[in-house]
């Protein structure tokens, strides 16, 4: 008879052989289920929409299996393709993209697939900047520094142009973390911050279009439009008032069911959550969004490369930033920006990319016996 720890000692070593982290896993497919029961009575009970999520779902993890088994020195040595690639089909989005909702953010193949190749930039822009600063010297040199931020730019305005500056920003932020985690020298960051009021000016009068400015005045005052731009964000912020301690109950939410609350099932699902579960219900969320997070760093910690060691931390924090501004947003204390909550709201492309991004960091941490430095 085996004992249990013998058991526990298998099953660890068979994850381990199919490239596989266990804990990392759990999470995932904790996620996975409390999204299909959310998802379910944010759509309105529609089963068509389920079952596109489950879809994506198993597509998704069958994407992050796959990326797991490949070393991350296989992934290094084809990021700057990659790089390439995602450039090349967002100048497509531009030049012929599918327009929906006042954006040009998708490629459209009829009857076969649409896809937004902006989600595949949130992997291969951090994988990039990791890929050309573990070659250098780190701390980075000021012309290093430059030329990650041409790498990161372009994309970037490339996106801005579609519009989707939500997207934009958590794009640009992701390059910007492997910066930071680089090494990046202090007055260079202090300088970046007090650069960011000019810059924000300017984004403003020569960016931004018409409609992200109302946001940011709704932002600061949400009831000055009641009936027009703050009605999303005073809905939101009442439904998750209405859901107490406990909730109303599932499938009993009256802000999403009686259709007050728009894009429920994408940007404000964690309003049809706090209303239906109350405060429990998103704290439990919140405990797991931290397991998640909290096994990223744990994985950044013990990556045996530099390549591997800011890829694995930049996704993680990027996928907190994630989290912190679609809450901030609907809570209202952040503007309205467009960001879907990661793995609970709904969204084809945005979750098979996440799961993607999550295969990387299995196999940056499965393979650390067996790869060399990059």
């Amino acid at each position: 008879m085996l004992s249990s720890e013998d058991v526990m000692r298998r099953r660890a070593s068979f994850l381990q052989r199919i490239h596989i982290d266990g804990p990392l896993l759990i999470i995932l497919l904790t996620l996975a289920a409390g999204s299909l029961f959310v998802l379910y009575s944010a759509s309105g009970k529609n089963w068509d929409l389920l079952l596109k999520q489950a879809t994506s779902f198993g597509i998704g993890l069958v994407s992050m299996f796959v990326i797991a088994q490949l070393e991350p020195r296989f992934m290094a040595r084809w990021v700057p393709l990659a790089y390439l690639a995602g450039v090349l089909l967002l100048v497509v989005v531009d030049v012929m993209g599918h327009n929906a909702m006042g954006a040009t953010r998708w490629i459209n193949i009829p009857g076969v697939i649409r896809f937004q190749p902006s989600e595949f930039m949130k992997i291969i822009m951090p994988a990039t900047i990791a890929w050309y600063l573990s070659k250098r010297t780190l701390p980075p040199h000021l012309k290093h520094v430059a030329i990650s931020l041409v790498l990161i730019g372009v994309p970037f305005m490339l996106i801005v142009r579609q519009p989707d500056l939500g997207t934009a920003l958590l794009i640009l932020a992701s390059g910007a973390f492997v910066l930071f985690m680089g090494g990046l020298r202090w007055r260079w960051i202090l300088s970046v911050l007090a650069a960011a009021v000019p810059v924000a000016v300017a984004m403003w009068f020569f960016v931004m279009h018409d409609y992200q400015k109302q946001r940011v005045l709704t932002f600061l005052d949400p009831e000055s439009d009641p009936l027009g731009t703050g009605w999303n964000i005073i809905q939101s912020k009442a439904a998750i008032g209405s859901g107490g301690v406990f909730g109303k109950g599932w499938l009993l939410g009256t802000q999403s069911h009686l259709d007050f609350l728009p894009e429920s099932h994408t940007d404000f699902i964690i309003a049809v959550l706090g209303e239906e579960f109350g405060l429990v219900g998103i704290c439990l969320l919140l405990i797991v969004y931290l397991l998640l997070i909290g096994r990223g760093l744990v994985i950044t910690a013990q990556a045996q490369t530099l390549f591997g060691k800011l890829l694995a931390g930049s996704l993680t924090m990027t996928f907190f930033v994630y989290v912190f501004v679609n809450i901030g947003m609907v809570s209202g204390l952040l503007p309205v920006v467009g960001v879907p909550l990661p793995f609970i709201s709904y969204g084809g492309t945005s979750l098979v990319t996440l799961l993607s991004a999550f295969g990387v960091l299995m196999s940056i941490h499965t393979h650390r016996k067996w790869i060399a430095q990059v």
